[in-house]
């Protein structure tokens, strides 16, 4: 039998794809996750163009259409194939565009449809009795309060709440600077208990930790918490809080999210708080938006009846 499209026990190696990941690296500052993402993509690609006896130079169109319709065919998630479509795209657009192959095969190469997936949003309610689960007159629950806090004022993701630095907080302005993906720099302000908790945690709290690292949030022994840390953190305050539905740190992103929509803000500001580079990946939360403009007409449309 043989071997299934994209699927190699050592993917191939190839001088185009290491120049294309230098180049993400180098010249657009790819976060390290994402790169990892697009290695794993054109390396298993370019086993299955070596299983054919060919070159990533001599590919086609329809060697890339063949491919992700095998990716495809063993049940391989939407999203996934068009991350590896967008992987496909990025390394051929970026060929072409240095002189490297003739034609760029993967120019009209189109998305998968991808299903309407939106996130799962707490209440207003549930985001409280989540915040109000640490007892914040201990160290540790100072810190996870704190934390906690900050995951739903920022927005934070997770990769940016454990890489904050003490001096990344402007008390004087209210604003906490964030190195969100790709290290992209972003200020978000903080609302004044989210400032008040934060700068008694680094006043009071974090020096009872005997800081071992430059990084805001600490565990017992000095050092910066892990993913793993906070998410368990939060599974555990969920629990006590009653909590009933899965959450996770993202969770928090969501919330901040949604919950600025419907308290009035735009989309376009949402984004650059949430640090989106592209609106689309904002467009996620536009079914609030569609909510709220649905509400505001029928209750003030003179024909709604409302």
């Amino acid at each position: 039998m043989s071997q299934a499209a994209g699927q190699h026990d050592e993917p191939a190696a190839h001088p185009f794809i290491d120049e294309y990941l230098e180049h993400l690296v180098v010249d657009r500052g790819l976060a390290e996750n994402t790169l990892e993402s697009y290695a794993r993509d054109l390396l298993a690609f370019n086993g299955f163009v070596a299983g054919r006896g060919m070159d990533l130079s001599e590919v086609s169109a329809d060697i890339l259409t063949l491919y992700l319709a095998g990716l495809k065919s063993r049940g391989l998630a939407a999203r996934s194939l068009a991350r590896t479509a967008s992987s496909l795209r990025g390394l051929y657009g970026f060929l072409a565009a240095e002189g490297l192959i003739e034609k760029d095969p993967a120019a009209l190469l189109e998305n998968p449809r991808l299903g309407r997936r939106l996130p799962d949003v707490l209440t207003r309610e549930e985001v409280s009795g989540l915040l109000e689960a640490p007892d914040a007159s201990t160290r540790l629950g100072a810190r996870d309060r704190t934390m906690l806090e900050l995951l739903y004022a920022a927005g934070l993701r997770v990769s940016e709440l454990i890489t904050l630095a003490p001096l990344d907080f402007d008390a004087q302005v209210g604003l906490l600077r964030v190195f969100g993906k790709g290290s992209k720099e972003r200020f978000v302000p903080l609302h004044n208990d989210a400032q008040d908790r934060l700068a008694d945690y680094l006043e009071r709290i974090r020096p009872q930790f005997k800081p071992k690292e430059e990084v805001l949030f600490l565990n017992r022994s000095g050092k910066g918490l892990t993913r793993q840390g906070v998410w368990k953190l939060i599974k555990r305050y969920a629990k006590q809080a009653g909590v009933r539905r899965e959450i996770s740190p993202h969770t928090f992103r969501h919330c901040f999210a949604t919950h600025l929509l419907e308290g009035g803000a735009d989309l376009r500001t949402v984004q650059i708080l949430l640090g989106h580079a592209d609106i689309a990946a904002t467009e996620i939360y536009t079914h609030v938006m569609a909510s709220r403009l649905t509400a505001l007409h029928r209750a003030y449309h003179p024909r709604s009846g409302g």
